[in-house]
């Protein structure tokens, strides 16, 4: 396993997401990350004002972050971060990163992100910055594997990279980019929130504890069922 260079106090792992809701993907790919790269624990981060798209039905950071700790209750490695709704504007990862340093600064920090992430990262505002910030964990779905991933950074800092452990990049800066084939469980939140809106089922999708919150604080009706 590619490790960063510098032994610090906590491995941490970032999951960040909207979390509209959280489901049962969400948390089994935190649970891969967190045993392959030895993490000590993974914090949940909803983003309240997401750049590039909106929350989905305006459903409040209040209710995602909700949620989020409902659905992570019985693992003490899962933290839910309400970080993201304690400051304001966009919730740009690399400001986020920033803060969590100055929060944590003992912490090495591994960022959680899926291929279709990765292949955009040149639209995240300044990119460049993420890597000193921070390692990756580029989550590759099952026939969407990277062949030669440093072809997938942005032109301008490909010469920032080397390879180091079979096809993981190493940062110049000492930070990690590592490539993890997670288990691809085919859920997604907005067929979690068709099925609420129609009235049916969403049991085995997300635990218990989200299905019951959703319910017991009418998310995702129609509105001709409110």
């Amino acid at each position: 396993m590619l490790r960063p260079y510098g032994i610090r106090d906590m491995r941490t792992g970032i999951l960040g997401g909207t979390f509209n809701p959280i489901h049962l993907a969400h948390l089994r790919i935190a649970e891969e990350v967190h045993e392959s790269c030895a993490l000590d624990r993974v914090l949940f981060l909803p983003a309240a004002t997401p750049p590039h798209k909106s929350v989905a039905e305006n459903i409040s950071f209040d209710h995602r972050l909700a949620m989020v700790r409902a659905a992570i209750a019985d693992n003490p490695a899962f933290i839910a971060s309400d970080l993201e709704g304690r400051r304001a504007g966009k919730s740009y990862s690399v400001q986020t990163l920033e803060l969590l340093h100055r929060e944590e600064p003992d912490d090495d920090f591994y960022f959680i992100i899926g291929m279709d992430s990765f292949r955009d990262l040149h639209l995240w505002k300044d990119y460049r910055r993420l890597f000193e910030l921070t390692n990756l964990v580029v989550a590759e779905r099952p026939g969407f594997e990277a062949e030669d991933p440093l072809q997938l950074l942005p032109v301008a800092i490909r010469g920032e990279f080397c390879y180091d452990d079979s096809l993981n990049l190493r940062h110049r800066s000492g930070s990690a980019v590592i490539f993890f084939r997670e288990r691809r469980l085919d859920i997604s939140s907005t067929g979690i929130r068709r099925l609420v809106g129609e009235g049916r089922s969403i049991r085995y999708l997300v635990p218990p504890a989200v299905a019951d919150y959703i319910d017991r604080n009418d998310l995702y009706q129609r509105p001709e069922r409110t």
